[in-house]
């Protein structure tokens, strides 16, 4: 199995890409990060879409960047998939082999080898406007596949899905990736979908990779706002001293691992459902117990978002009842605190 290697260097007007990727042959990577990141150009300039500005493209001992479009041993499925819509599914993914000199009668056979694999076999005459999002993905993948590509790359794979049919399909394509032998990029900005998908994550802000690592690592311990929102958790930066971490001038007592005791620049997580909320100043003052301002009040699902301000701005997860019985609304003044074992101290 081939591994990739890649400094991808794009100059956009005021955008610059700068990114470097080292992925090993059978590894699912997800490029992770904001609109306007740098995610898709990377990934076309993987594809040649896109020409490099600097750096190089080795996948194996072929230099990717030194081939045209066609001759790159590169599958790709977009985020609206880009079916052929006046031909039949069959004929969609026998395209690519055919496009590469595969005679008709053997990329038919494929494609339909394919077809089955991705579950839609009986579907082989159905054009693309007879088929659900769904399926639709399924075709795309199918058609990528077909080219038996050594780097498969996926953008945005389940955006333009439903809710309950990107649950299905999220499943399904995990199943698929883990048979594929070759390298896998994906790009997204679902957190969800990179958690489940990937077995490594590159965070990219701004045309940079700002974190990077197994997607448990990523999630507990978030080194940006951008990445401590997508995993739902609060997230500060303050100096570390004796177990306790001086965040703004607000000292908060910390969780420390034992092997990893915490001295200098530091990060402090710790979740929304961590904090609880008072009227008045509670009795025994417990502490990292600071006094904030409501600043807004957000229902999700069955919980309610309260946005605090003041010398820690956080958010907090309450019942709706406890909207009631607090009187939680935009100027309200509570009082906040969240217990040292809630927080998740580590080095910044």
């Amino acid at each position: 199995m081939s591994g990739l290697r890649a400094g991808i260097g794009v100059r956009r007007g005021g955008f610059r890409l700068d990114l470097s990727l080292d992925i090993a042959g059978g590894e699912v990577v997800a490029l992770l990060g904001p609109n306007g990141a740098g995610k898709t150009t990377a990934l076309r300039a993987l594809a040649g879409l896109v020409d490099l500005d600097e750096g190089e493209i080795h996948l194996g001992k072929t230099r990717l960047d030194a081939l045209p479009v066609e001759r790159r041993p590169v599958g790709m499925v977009f985020q609206d998939y880009l079916l052929f819509p006046h031909l039949s599914v069959l004929e969609n993914v026998a395209f690519g082999p055919r496009s590469r000199g595969v005679r008709a009668a053997a990329a038919r056979e494929r494609a339909r080898a394919l077809i089955t694999r991705v579950g839609l076999k009986g579907h082989e005459k159905a054009r693309p406007r007879e088929l659900s999002g769904g399926q639709a993905q399924r075709v795309a993948l199918a058609r990528a596949l077909a080219v038996e590509p050594e780097l498969l790359l996926l953008d945005e794979p389940l955006a333009a899905l439903d809710a309950h049919t990107r649950l299905e399909i999220r499943a399904w394509l995990r199943a698929q990736l883990a048979d594929f032998g070759g390298v896998v990029v994906l790009v997204t900005h679902d957190a969800l979908d990179a958690m489940v998908l990937a077995d490594r994550i590159v965070v990219i802000e701004d045309g940079r990779v700002v974190q990077e690592g197994a997607p448990g690592d990523v999630a507990r311990r978030p080194r940006t706002d951008y990445v401590a929102r997508l995993v739902g958790l609060n997230l500060y930066r303050g100096k570390a001293e004796g177990g306790q971490v001086d965040v703004g001038g607000l000292r908060l007592t910390v969780s420390e691992a034992e092997d990893e005791p915490l001295d200098g620049p530091a990060f402090v997580a710790f979740a929304p459902g961590a904090v609880a909320l008072y009227r008045t100043r509670p009795d025994g003052s417990p502490r990292n117990l600071w006094e904030a301002t409501v600043e807004g009040v957000e229902r999700q699902g069955g919980t309610v978002r309260v946005l605090l301000g003041g010398p820690l701005r956080a958010a907090a997860d309450v019942t709706p009842a406890a909207v009631a019985d607090l009187a939680l609304r935009p100027g309200a003044t509570v009082w906040a605190s969240v217990k040292a074992t809630e927080t998740h101290a580590y080095p910044a």
